[in-house]
């Protein structure tokens, strides 16, 4: 059984084109095809998820949201009122049974350049148990290859990188007219000692760590440092002002919790394309963690996710809440 979520354009992984590509690969090898709605669940979970997040002044990562709430959970229940056991996705990422906890955790994938296990984290063991990933042991050309010699016509099929309900990554525009009730109007962008450097149409339109797009003139290359929603605010400044060390993630969901739950060593990841860095972690009264990278590092942003590993496996992964 294959699984598909709504979207608004045709041409992302989950838009009509990918239907219809689906469709036919399905046709070809000889198995039987559905195509599930979740459209109103999409909706709910990811769409006014990322709304309300950007809105809030922080940067959401809808991607991981859909793994979290749509194509796994989600996809596996509707695949067992089917009569299926088990689902299986095409993520470059493998499910691994830990030897001596017996728990369930999600590895790197094989081909470094195509790594999904970071958008993984927040799977829980029903769905781990319940779950393969049979392209995470090979790389992208052995598999464009496999579907090659199986005459596939999306052998050659380019990679999506858009997000599928916004593929234009005009994430202000869109937000201004799918829901204009939560807009702001113009606003200062201005630097942390108050100094006014320009203006925007409204903060939604900018995330941490932009460096593009400022429209502002200024003697050194300048950043978003933070959005302010209260003050319809946008602070802007150098580098080294985005370059940070301690950070704090919520609703954490572990795979293999050590058992030294204070200052123990792993290496934490904060976006998807970020290389994973040495860190000391400490689990808090609740059940919050403090990160401290050994080094500084740039644009570490409230609402994306933080993974733990342990050379390839992901033992955890949560949200970033706030930077020190």
């Amino acid at each position: 059984a294959s699984n598909h979520c709504s979207a608004l354009n045709t041409k992302a992984c989950c838009g009509l084109s990918g239907v219809e590509d689906a469709r036919e690969v399905a046709d070809q090898i000889g198995i039987p095809y559905w195509v599930l709605d979740f459209e109103k669940e999409f909706k709910e979970r990811v769409v006014d998820y990322f709304a309300a997040e950007y809105m809030k002044g922080r940067t959401p990562n809808p991607c991981i949201a859909c793994n979290e709430h749509i194509k796994f959970r989600l996809f596996l229940k509707r695949a067992r009122e089917l009569g299926y056991e088990a689902i299986a996705t095409g993520h470059y990422a493998q499910v691994l049974r830990d030897p001596g906890t017996e728990n369930f955790c999600i590895r790197e994938g094989v081909d470094p350049g195509k790594d999904q296990s970071y958008v993984l984290f927040p799977l829980d063991r029903e769905v781990l148990s319940n779950l393969y990933l049979p392209v995470g042991g090979f790389t992208k050309e052995e598999i464009r290859a496999k579907a090659r010699s199986l005459g596939l016509r999306v052998a050659s099929k380019p990679d999506s990188q858009e997000i599928c309900f916004i593929p234009s990554h005009d994430y202000g525009r869109f937000l201004e007219r799918e829901y204009p009730e939560k807009q702001t109007g113009p606003g200062v962008i201005r630097t942390r000692d108050g100094r006014v450097l320009g203006r925007h149409d409204g903060y939604f339109h900018y995330t941490r760590g932009q460096r593009r797009g400022l429209g502002v003139a200024h003697t050194e290359r300048l950043y978003v440092i933070e959005t302010i929603p209260e003050t319809n605010e946008v602070i802007v400044g150098t580098r080294e002002e985005i370059r940070e060390t301690v950070f704090y993630v919520k609703r954490v969901n572990w795979f293999l919790k050590p058992e030294q739950t204070e200052n123990f060593e792993a290496q934490v990841k904060i976006r998807s394309q970020h290389e994973k860095a040495p860190a000391r972690l400490s689990v808090l009264e609740d059940e919050s963690v403090k990160v401290v990278f050994e080094t500084p590092e740039e644009a570490i942003t409230p609402g994306q996710a933080a993974v733990f590993y342990e050379g390839p496996k992901v033992i955890a992964g949560g949200w970033i809440d706030r930077v020190e």
